[in-house]
């Protein structure tokens, strides 16, 4: 029996997503996800638990620095549920964006090695962080039964804004990977931009203190509706902001069309920069 023969050519056209190469190394995705997973909490104390400490000890500083001395405004909620409502979306995102803008440089040997769709490196860093966005919605449903509030009809939505944080995620976490390649300064500068970014979005405050006539210029962050959104489905205290998140989406998905595109378009320079 003969075997196959592959021929691998030059891309001839931008390919924005290889729906077939994915399939077919599925496998690969799966594998690259669960040694990440493995690589982060191996050797540690804790273990998953880091999963739960992090965004635990940022809530109890925001408590105390925004709740108590700033006396910031919750919506009417306890600090404490309002900020890690808001820290459930950001943890990932944050998270997600530091670990794919380094996939492809973290793994040169092994694009240097062998093909396979590059795009493959960043997806697995982003459906990583998954189980430490997982644990985080544990640690809400706790603190909601401790507090004893009750799930609204807004909680009904929750899936739609998982998918719409997986969206915002998406397209930055493609063309920073993809500049990582080319300008290794951008590895370097990510922890002081999340920082910057963070207070950017509706982390510490609610988007009811920004003036409303700038609200829909502040919601073409897309973390803005996603935030907003989070709290609406699990807290149930305020309207879902309906315009925020339609402008978040709308930017989600341009964004990662351009990360497509940007990743896409970098993708054959990889193997001799790398």
């Amino acid at each position: 029996m003969e075997r196959p023969i592959i021929i691998i050519e030059k891309q001839k056209s931008v390919r924005l997503i290889p729906l077939s190469e994915l399939n077919a190394y599925k496998d690969l995705l799966y594998f690259l996800v669960v040694r990440g997973i493995k690589a982060k909490y191996a050797q540690s104390v804790l273990g998953v638990g880091w999963a739960i400490v992090q965004p635990l000890f940022t809530m109890l500083i925001f408590t105390m620095v925004f709740g108590r001395l700033a006396k910031i405004s919750s919506d009417g909620v306890p600090y404490m549920l309002f900020s890690f409502a808001g820290l459930m979306p950001w943890t990932y995102f944050s998270g997600a964006l530091q670990e794919a803008s380094n996939s492809l440089v973290a793994n040169a040997n092994m694009i240097n090695k062998v093909y396979f769709p590059r795009i493959i490196l960043p997806l697995s860093a982003l459906f990583t962080k998954v189980l430490d966005f997982a644990i985080t919605v544990i640690v809400m449903i706790v603190m909601l039964i401790v507090f004893r509030i009750s799930p609204t009809i807004n909680f009904l939505y929750f899936p739609l804004l998982v998918i719409l944080l997986l969206l915002s995620t998406f397209g930055p976490a493609l063309f920073l990977s993809a500049w990582s390649v080319q300008y290794r300064d951008i590895k370097y500068a990510m922890s002081f931009v999340v920082q910057l970014l963070m207070y950017a979005a509706p982390v510490v405050y609610p988007l009811s203190s920004v003036p409303e006539k700038y609200r829909l210029i502040y919601s073409l962050n897309p973390l803005v509706g996603v935030i907003e959104g989070f709290r609406s489905s699990i807290l149930g205290v305020i309207p879902m902001p309906w315009e925020s998140i339609g402008v978040s989406a709308v930017v989600a998905l341009l964004f990662s069309l351009y990360g497509l595109y940007s990743f896409s378009k970098l993708e054959k320079t990889f193997a001799d920069i790398a």
